[in-house]
């Protein structure tokens, strides 16, 4: 009985598009726009887990970057609900992969990456959320973007 009361606490999956502009450290600053998107799975009412798969194109380069996330509400749903404004944080390790062309043709190398930020989501109907968020990981990068959410189920 207390396991499936707890299940009913935990908000339903989400699904969620996100855009972005990304600061790389170079010989100055470079700046790439980023599309993706993720899975949000709760295993609390607080705390989800879930892949995120991003794209970002450079001029002669472009990125792929899996990682697998852990977010953190600060806080709790209410009554069911979720609170007017959530504040999270949201923390993330994979994979970075860039693929280059150059004269005598493409090159493509695979690294580890990290990224670890936060933001704020608010609800924007029943089963839709709009939000912010700033990170920061490696390859050293600033990233500022928004993100639509959809909850999967009611």
């Amino acid at each position: 009985m207390v396991a499936t009361a707890a299940a009913q606490d935990r908000p339903g999956p989400v699904a969620e598009l996100s855009a972005a502009v990304v600061s790389f450290a170079d010989d100055g600053v470079v700046r790439e726009l980023l599309v993706g998107g993720a899975a949000r799975w709760s295993v609390s009412p607080r705390i989800s887990v879930g892949p995120e798969l991003v794209y970002l194109s450079g001029t002669h380069h472009s990125h792929v970057v899996v990682t697998g996330n852990v977010t953190w509400d600060l806080l709790a749903p209410t009554t069911g609900r979720a609170p007017r404004v959530t504040p999270f944080v949201v923390a993330g390790a994979g994979v970075f992969q860039t693929r280059e062309s150059f004269p005598s043709g493409p090159f493509t190398s695979a690294d580890g990456t990290f990224t670890v930020g936060g933001g704020v989501r608010a609800p924007v109907g029943d089963r839709v959320t709009v939000g912010v968020d700033a990170r920061v990981g490696w390859e050293l990068h600033v990233r500022l973007g928004g993100v639509v959410g959809i909850r999967l189920t009611r």
